[in-house]
């Protein structure tokens, strides 16, 4: 009696279905702009920012039209005032709130922990920090730049036919207009790389606002020889002589200022690159 024995054809290798995604410059800015919009503090920050540049000038542009309606001397704040410097008055007020956003948008994965998964999907780290800036310096460049516009245009027609008023075409004045963007787009960046350097929101905003707010007035009482070499080259001082319209000695120029804000930038960004390549998260 003859068997006859049937083999069972050999199992061939499961090929997976499941894509590779590889790592790339485009897909790492995707994902850091989609985390970025996933915020509810970026709305919320970047819509205070916009408030307190746009209302802070209309504020000023209405506060001097009445002065000089009412034909009451001017204090000495107000002598001098242009629809521009009307306009930025508020910039200040701007500026912190772009910069805390920025050190959020990065610190704020260190203190929930979610920057060990942005690490995980990014090994090789260093992408993921010039994605954050390029992200967050583009979106705060956008809004400032718009902001800066829409307060002067408002402002100029309040103050028509007053000793400010100007026309956008005038000598400097687009100039200074994007000036004023540029700076805080460049503020919300060196937050942004703070907040790796520190990887703390609270310590991050603390340096944030001594260098943009306490420190020029820390120079301020030094000798007066001092102040002079020491206090144009700050970085509150350089970013605005970016947007000022009318420069003396004691200031640098605008280009000279875009050069030393630009420094301040890259330092702190070379700062948190070091940092993120050297040390665990």
């Amino acid at each position: 009696m003859t068997t006859t024995v049937t083999q069972a054809p050999a199992p061939t290798s499961a090929r997976s279905t499941r894509p590779v995604y590889r790592v790339t410059a485009a897909r790492v800015l995707r994902s850091e702009w989609t985390k970025l919009w996933s915020l509810r503090s970026t709305w919320i920050t970047l819509a205070l920012g916009l408030l307190f540049l746009v209302g802070f000038g209309v504020i000023a542009a209405v506060q001097y039209k009445s002065k000089v309606n009412s034909g009451q001397t001017l204090d000495t704040q107000w002598v001098g005032s242009t629809a521009l410097s009307l306009s930025l008055f508020g910039i200040n007020f701007a500026e912190l709130a772009l910069g805390v956003l920025g050190v959020l948008v990065v610190a704020g994965e260190y203190s929930t922990g979610m920057i060990r998964s942005t690490l995980a999907a990014v090994p090789r780290r260093l992408p993921v920090l010039w994605s954050k800036a390029a992200v967050f310096g583009a979106v705060a460049l956008v809004v400032g730049t718009v902001g800066a516009f829409l307060t002067y245009l408002i402002g100029q027609s309040i103050v028509a036919g007053t000793p400010a008023a100007q026309s956008i075409t005038d000598g400097g004045v687009l100039r200074s207009l994007l000036g004023a963007g540029l700076y805080l787009a460049l503020v919300g960046v060196i937050g942004a790389a703070l907040g790796v350097l520190m990887r703390s929101v609270a310590g991050s905003v603390a340096v944030l606002i001594g260098a943009l707010l306490l420190i020029p007035s820390l120079v301020s009482l030094l000798p007066h020889s001092w102040q002079n070499h020491v206090s144009p080259f700050l970085p509150s001082n350089a970013g605005q002589a970016m947007f000022a319209l009318h420069h003396d000695t004691s200031t640098l120029s605008p280009t000279a200022g875009l050069l030393v804000f630009l420094g301040w930038t890259v330092l702190a960004l070379g700062g948190a690159a070091y940092r993120l390549a050297r040390t665990d998260a």
